[in-house]
């Protein structure tokens, strides 16, 4: 199982993806945040194989992506 948390500051995109990510039985949507500062939190703490971030939102943190 892949887990992913979620990161864009538009609602409706978050749930897009979430609804589009869970349909595949592999994957895992974990937890979703609406700032860069939540998302880097939340991948502190549940640790996912994946966080996939808008990096154009207010407060993505683009200093740790690489």
């Amino acid at each position: 199982m892949i887990r992913i948390v979620l990161a864009d500051d538009h609602p409706v995109v978050r749930e897009g993806l979430r609804a589009m990510l869970s349909a595949e039985p592999d994957l895992e949507v974990v937890a979703d945040a609406s700032s860069g500062p939540r998302a880097e939190a939340l991948a502190a703490e549940l640790r996912p194989d994946i966080v996939l971030m808008d990096l154009r939102m207010p407060g993505a943190w683009t200093r740790s992506c690489g």
